[in-house]
């Protein structure tokens, strides 16, 4: 199991984590988000590495962005 962490921007509420939760949670072998909104900070299991770029993607589908690293 392979856990990535990125920090999303935008997020204010519950339904802004459900969001992101529920599109990251989509991608192929994803087996958990968790998301802390306070600090923006979503950490991804999943079976293998999940590319930045489907990250990306999933994130701005749900409507916000990913943070600068």
């Amino acid at each position: 199991m392979t856990t990535t962490s990125i920090t999303v921007t935008g997020m204010t509420c519950a339904h802004c984590v459900n969001a992101v939760t529920e599109e990251v949670g989509a991608l192929d072998g994803v087996a958990g988000v968790t998301v802390d909104l306070a600090t923006g900070r979503v950490d991804v299991e999943s079976d293998a590495p999940v590319s930045a770029d489907a990250l990306a993607a999933a994130v701005d589908e749900a409507g916000y962005e990913i943070a600068p690293s």
